[in-house]
């Protein structure tokens, strides 16, 4: 058993979390985050392996929570009959990425890490993950949507791809940039907006 002393364990996070920020995962090192505590890197190892252990324990419950309750949003949705579906996905639409931003900005420094400083990491392609998902769910949902004899747009997977990461990538532009919580809000609720009148259009329904 390591032994543990809680404060050197959470003055390592948090130093860790710095040198993280300052230099990305692949420029920093334990002898940095060492260095911010004057200890040595000896200490260090005690708690963990390696820095991906500790950039891992930084963002590894926020990122899996978003992931996970996005892929349960659109797995409850996918559920419905298509005709609820297709009555509902404006809130479902709109709820649902409300929470998400919320969520973000009550983990915000992970995200940070996530968004700005995990290339070299398992979590590089994170957005991706959560852009796959998107696009999984568009394609299903267009598929019973045709079933049912609604006649939506034909959309390829790459223009539903280009879409869906657009939207990803400008939800995390908010964290990237460090816009304040309530302007981050305001600002999803606009390109939300934009978005999902494009799609209720090119799925022939209405967004009201």
């Amino acid at each position: 058993m390591r032994p543990v002393n809680e404060k050197l364990a959470a003055d390592l996070l948090e130093a860790g979390k710095q040198e993280f920020l300052e230099k990305g995962f692949q420029g920093a090192s334990m002898r940095g985050i060492a260095s911010r505590l004057s200890v040595t890197t000896g200490a260090l190892y005690r708690y963990y392996t390696d820095k991906e252990s500790l950039f891992d324990v930084l963002v590894e419950e926020p990122a899996r929570v978003l992931e996970e309750r996005y892929r349960a949003i659109q797995r409850n949705f996918a559920d419905q009959p298509v005709k609820d579906q297709v009555q509902t996905l404006p809130e479902v639409s709109d709820e649902g990425h409300s929470w998400m931003v919320e969520y973000i900005y009550d983990h915000f420094d992970a995200f940070k890490l996530i968004v700005c400083c995990s290339a070299g990491t398992r979590y590089e392609h994170y957005l991706d993950v959560l852009t796959e998902i998107e696009v999984n769910s568009s394609i299903v949902l267009m598929e019973k949507m045709k079933e049912a004899g609604y006649q939506p747009e034909e959309l390829d997977e790459n223009l539903i791809h280009m879409v869906a990461s657009s939207m990803f990538n400008g939800m995390f532009e908010t964290v990237r940039y460090d816009m304040p919580r309530e302007k981050a809000i305001s600002y999803m609720n606009s390109l939300r907006e934009f978005y999902s009148a494009g799609w209720f259009r090119l799925l022939g329904i209405s967004g009201s």
